[in-house]
């Protein structure tokens, strides 16, 4: 009987336990439920919830006759989320067997737990990835994405620039037109199940697209003129060598050249030395061909007229320095055209010296020199020109016969541009068209009047076409063409470098309604120095390509 009760109560203190556990179980699966069951729910859609960035394609970069200089490749990049991964192992093999992966540095990223997103190929041939995703690995998504390409490999490749692994520019006008070209990503947020498959998607913007971008360039003109630097730099084994082709009536650019050149698909291994478009960001001195201001000047202001002249021994006195020309003559009298002509140190001198300090800055000034163009290419150089109130006595006997001032290509081709314009100088561009809106709000500005810019176009035609002119070499056959050379120093830290120069040639054709102007600079050539022999021969070449491409008639028919 007593065992019965012992019994009985133990029977009863066991059920009052379980009804207590299960009571409080009980409890607390209602209070979960009802109080932090929005705060789970969130926490487990989150769990397979994901925001993915759609990316814009980016806006061809194109010439100006439609050729693609920059465009976008369709490739795919296939991901993984570790935390859905079930075959670590599978999916680094197949990764390294189809997308070219490396399995070993692959599969410990793929065992992480501490991210939701690892790289398994990037830029993928989207027929390699698509075999791959048709394996079904769980945890692998794929998304599309656009990779930079540069379909004309070297040409242009210093203007156009480059973009990064991003898509975003990092030089040249990918850079300088960035904001256009890479239009605005979308958004897009999806419901992934335990595969890491899309079931849904919650919400979408969609991507805006960039805008396509249409260059002044001309690629044959381009590339032609390419070519030609490369021979020149060969021929007089020279370090280097730039050239602009300006159409000066509107300022745009029709080719940027230079050499040594590299392919725009390699930029990012490529030294900077060899990136950077060094006609916008280099400066040189430039020699003889500075004396178009110290003439144009003196012309303005009535000092002298084409037909003055001056009685000229080889060298002169300027405070501490003697000024000489560049090969030894008797004392002769020469007229103002003919020092022009004959590239006269001693005459350009004289006639500075008669024009005076302070107006010869005023004339640099108009010209441009001293200050950026405002061509839309990032980085671009202001030169150098000392200000007036830090001139010494020999000053105005080496500025106006270009020396102790650096100038950049761009400056000098837009300086010979404005004469070339009937004395209107036009701010250069590369750029003529973004999607549809057309850029032709360029800067304009008067530097001499029609007048002296006919004579000084006479005078220029005299340096290319008179017997014994420094620009013989110039000329091109049918056609009147009227520039100036120039063979200038090398400074270095101490003074001018011995032996090293930079010759130059600067022109336009046809003078009587001119077409181009085209800029030649030759940095240190070691076989031949002086711009009438090394860079004149290089405008020729370049100047009659591009003559023949653009039909333009001669203005002086050979006579047979």
């Amino acid at each position: 009987m007593t065992s019965d009760r012992r019994a009985n109560r133990r029977i009863r203190l066991i059920l009052a336990t379980f009804i207590v556990v299960f009571g409080i179980a009980l409890g607390r699966a209602a209070w979960l439920q009802v109080v932090h069951a929005a705060t789970y729910g969130e926490q487990a859609q989150r769990m397979h919830e994901e925001t993915l960035t759609t990316p814009a394609g980016r806006g061809s970069i194109l010439d100006r006759t439609g050729v693609q200089l920059a465009i976008g490749e369709q490739d795919t990049t296939v991901y993984a989320d570790p935390h859905l991964v079930t075959d670590a192992r599978g999916i680094a093999l197949a990764a390294q067997h189809l997308l070219g992966a490396d399995a070993d540095k692959l599969y410990p990223q793929l065992l992480r737990k501490d991210t939701r997103f690892v790289y398994v190929a990037r830029f993928a041939d989207p027929k390699a990835a698509n075999a791959f995703l048709d394996k079904h690995f769980t945890g692998i998504a794929s998304y599309p994405e656009e990779r930079r390409a540069y379909p004309q490999n070297t040409v242009a490749a210093p203007v156009i620039g480059f973009a990064g692994i991003d898509n975003k520019g990092l030089g040249g006008l990918e850079l300088e037109y960035d904001h256009k070209l890479a239009g605005r990503p979308g958004k897009q947020t999806i419901i992934r199940d335990a595969t890491g498959q899309a079931i849904d998607t919650l919400s979408s913007t969609p991507e805006r697209q960039g805008q396509n971008l249409f260059t002044t360039i001309d690629s044959r003109i381009q590339a032609n003129a390419e070519s030609v630097l490369r021979q020149t730099v060969t021929q007089f084994r020279a370090t280097s060598a730039s050239a602009i082709v300006l159409d000066p009536r509107t300022g745009a650019i029709l080719a940027m050249a230079q050499a040594p050149g590299y392919d725009a698909n390699k930029a990012q291994s490529v030294p900077y030395a060899t990136q950077r478009n060094r006609a916008v960001t280099d400066t040189y001195e430039p020699g003889s061909t500075f004396k178009l201001v110290t003439i144009a000047g003196a012309l303005s202001q009535g000092v002298v007229t084409p037909s003055s002249k001056f009685r000229l021994p080889y060298s002169i006195h300027v405070a501490d320095r003697v000024i000489h020309d560049a090969e030894y003559r008797p004392t002769e009298t020469l007229t103002t055209s003919e020092i022009l002509s004959h590239s006269s140190n001693v005459g350009a001198v004289t006639i500075a010296r008669k024009l005076g300090s302070a107006s010869l800055m005023n004339w640099i000034e108009k010209f441009g020199y001293g200050k950026t163009t405002g061509i839309d290419f990032p980085g671009e150089s202001p030169g150098f020109v000392l200000p007036l109130e830090k001139w010494y006595g020999s000053t105005i006997g080496n500025v106006p016969i270009g020396q102790g001032i650096s100038v950049t290509p761009i400056q000098m081709a837009a300086a010979y541009g404005a004469i070339a314009n009937g004395g209107v100088w036009v701010e250069p561009h590369l750029v003529e068209r973004i999607g549809g809106q057309l850029y032709n709000d360029h800067k304009r500005r008067r530097v001499v009047t029609p007048k002296i810019d006919n004579v000084l176009k006479q005078m220029l035609t005299g340096v290319v076409d008179e017997h014994g002119a420094t620009g013989n070499a110039a000329a091109i056959p049918g056609y009147t063409v009227a520039g100036k050379t120039g063979t200038a120093q090398v400074p270095g830290p101490h003074g001018y470098t011995t032996g090293k120069y930079v010759a130059s040639f600067v022109g336009m054709v046809p003078v009587k309604k001119p077409r181009l102007v085209v800029l030649v600079v030759v940095n240190e050539p070691t076989r031949g120095i002086f711009g009438g022999t090394v860079a004149a021969p290089a405008f020729a070449a370049i100047a009659k390509f591009d003559l023949q491409h653009l039909n333009v008639p001669p203005d002086h028919p050979v006579a047979h």
